[in-house]
């Protein structure tokens, strides 16, 4: 190691500047460390703050992981807080600062760039208003939580679907305040790929929060009531005493103009692989930087605290003499929704492609843990892999309880180039509290085996209006309660214990599309078929993945409140444990037994539930009279309603 005194200037703290400050000091007890933050605050849990303001962190200082006066006596750092740094002489070696209204100049012999990112403001006519407010740091959370205590607050408008729009749609939900979502795209959470992304549409709605896609907003106003407004593209005006405006973050790093430190179009400053920029002895590190996707090699900007952190490690290792590189950034992240997760790692579809890769991919729908076991949920798993060896591209996963480990050991198989086999192979820990003998990431990857082997041909969602339309026969395999439920428009149902029996009633001519509810039931039925000589392949993820795709196109509507009096004491059924369709297959037959307009009612755990009931309800004529969702549990009351049919059509009693 290099222990020859240096002065190092660092510039911004939180994730990156003070993980470099922490570990350079461990590393080299003589380098004269001065550390410059523009804020208050130079080490704070800027993932928490929605969090805070929702209140599940109740405490604010819980949020202040380091205190300048903290962090000097543990790391003998001079942190000078409220100075911002405007300019870099590389040259000279030295940079510009402002404090307390004063200029002045501080020399290097190191410079540490960490200056973050900051929130993008669009030019929007209004957007200056009092009443409009971004998320990025502790006074930004200061002035939200005392906005709401100090007005009559009643509702907020968050414009953006990722990461902040989605927390804060929550949090200001769990403070009871009516939420509106805007996102300018046709999904939200865009890590995810759409059909997997639109159980979290789903999730926000299902909890009380209205959710406008393929929209943006065009101006804020104040209204003649003394509300507020945003009107949007579409020429809808959303009134609203709140707008939080979480539509991305941009690199903050004007102040090094003129430096001839590098950066890219968007700002971000370009490094090597050991975070070195084109300028000797200046390093740069965090949401400020420009890095390789690990995956697919492309340069990319990818604004986490995990790299960030670990950033700042690498760069201290290699000033203090060690050979320290950066292998790239994976975009592993989780975000939670209410009782909801959704969490990736690696390439999705649309990144895959961008990069021209080649890729496969599955879904599988499995229980969180041993469905015998008390609240066992369903858990959706897509994989993205290769089709010459198998090796894992990316993975996303939704679900309730244990997504997070889950995608974790994704992350670990995405960084190591682990392959489907390893994925089969993988020895997890087993309680029935906790998982199944069978994981949902061993079952995700048998089924991704049985793909690359050719043993379950597979085909998806998208392409079944395709097959039909080019002779294949569609198959379904699942139960005539589940086929009345929903189904492929063409379809042929024959239940999978039958089909044996049954092949005398497809053409042994045409090739057959397979389906079931999820996948498992249509790989049974596509081996029975290929070995009685017909052409077959089974759709990857079932009905369930179909429902999900077609929604996320719009071609269904998810959930239809309407109100009604209710007639009589409802019947009360207890479907939580269950797994779709499960749970409406029990409310089906309550509602064959009910009166004409008796009312019942059904408490229901599995994420597919609110989907399933609207799907069901408009089927068979049933009238839907609320839906609602707390702490994980769906609480719908169905009013029975006849539908008989007269002269060819169809009257509601």
């Amino acid at each position: 190691m290099n222990f020859q005194s240096k002065k190092i200037v660092v510039v911004g703290g939180v994730a990156g500047g003070a993980s470099f400050a922490a570990r350079m000091r461990r590393l080299d007890e003589s380098a004269n460390i001065v550390m410059f933050e523009r804020g208050e605050y130079i080490s704070f849990a800027n993932c928490g703050l929605p969090y805070h303001i929702g209140g599940d962190i109740s405490q604010r200082s819980q949020l202040i992981l380091q205190t300048p006066e903290s962090f000097n006596t543990r790391f003998n750092v001079d942190v000078r807080t409220k100075t911002e740094v405007i300019g870099v002489n590389t040259s000279r070696k030295c940079v510009t600062f402002v404090s307390n209204g004063s200029v002045s100049e501080e020399d290097y012999d190191y410079l540490i760039l960490s200056p973050g990112a900051l929130p993008v403001v669009p030019a929007t006519e209004g957007v200056g208003n009092h009443r409009v407010f971004t998320l990025r740091t502790i006074p930004d959370t200061d002035k939200i939580i005392r906005f709401i205590q100090n007005g009559n607050i009643g509702d907020a408008l968050v414009v953006g679907g990722g990461f902040i729009g989605l927390e804060m749609a929550e949090n200001l939900r769990q403070r009871g305040l009516e939420v509106t979502l805007v996102e300018a795209s046709d999904q939200l959470f865009s890590p995810m790929d759409p059909e997997m992304a639109y159980t979290v549409n789903q999730h926000l709605k299902a909890n009380g929060v209205k959710v406008i896609l393929g929209d943006s907003v065009q101006s804020f106003s104040e209204t003649e009531n003394g509300k507020f407004a945003a009107l949007l593209q579409s020429g809808t005006a959303v009134k609203t005493s709140l707008v939080i405006l979480a539509i991305g973050v941009r690199p903050d790093t004007q102040f090094l103009s003129g430096s001839g430190i590098r950066t890219n179009s968007r700002g971000a400053i370009i490094v090597n692989d050991q975070l070195q920029t084109n300028v000797e002895q200046v390093f740069a590190l965090g949401d400020a930087v420009e890095i390789t996707q690990l995956v697919s090699g492309a340069r990319v900007t990818i604004p986490l605290a995990g790299p960030a952190n670990r950033q700042g490690r690498i760069v201290a290792d290699n000033i203090a003499g060690f050979d320290s590189k950066y292998r790239g950034t994976q975009a592993t992240s989780i975000c939670k929704m209410f009782d909801l997760t959704a969490a990736v790692t690696g390439l999705n579809e649309k990144t895959a492609k961008a990069a021209e890769l080649q890729f496969l991919k599955s879904y599988t729908h499995s229980a969180n843990h041993a469905s015998y076991y008390p609240g066992a949920s369903l858990m959706s798993v897509k994989l993205i892999f290769s089709p010459e060896d198998g090796v894992i591209l990316g993975g996303q996963v939704t679900g309730k309880e244990g997504v997070d480990k889950r995608v974790d050991l994704l992350a670990t198989a995405v960084r190591n180039r682990l392959t489907i086999y390893d994925l089969a192979d993988s020895e997890l820990a087993y309680a029935p509290p906790y998982g199944s003998a069978k994981d949902p990431l061993n079952i995700a990857g048998f089924v991704a085996q049985n793909i690359l082997n050719h043993i379950s041909p597979v085909c998806y969602s998208e392409q079944v209006k395709h097959l039909f339309q080019n002779g294949y026969q569609i198959l379904d395999v699942r139960t005539k309660r589940e086929f009345g439920h929903g189904r492929i428009e063409g379809a042929l149902n024959i239940p999978i214990d039958e089909l044996r029996n049954r092949l005398n009633e497809l053409d042994g001519k045409r090739p057959v599309l397979v389906y079931c509810q999820v996948g498992l039931r249509g790989h049974l039925g596509v081996r029975i078929l290929l070995q009685n000589r017909f052409r077959a392949v089974n759709l990857s993820g079932g009905y369930k993945t179909y429902k999900a795709y077609q929604e996320s196109l719009g071609k269904e509507s998810i959930i239809t409140l309407k109100t009604t009096e209710k007639k009589t004491e409802p019947v009360i059924i207890n479907a939580c444990g269950l797994q779709c369709p499960q749970p409406v297959n029990k409310l089906g037959e309550a509602i064959g037994e009910a009166e004409e307009g008796e009312i019942v009612e059904i408490l229901a755990n599995d994420q597919a539930f609110a989907s399933n009931l609207s799907s069901w309800c408009a089927k068979t004529g049933n009238l839907l009279i609320s839906l609602a969702a707390e702490k994980g549990v769906y609480n719908a009351a169905v009013q029975k309603r006849t539908v008989t049919k007269e002269s060819g059509s169809e009257e509601r009693k």
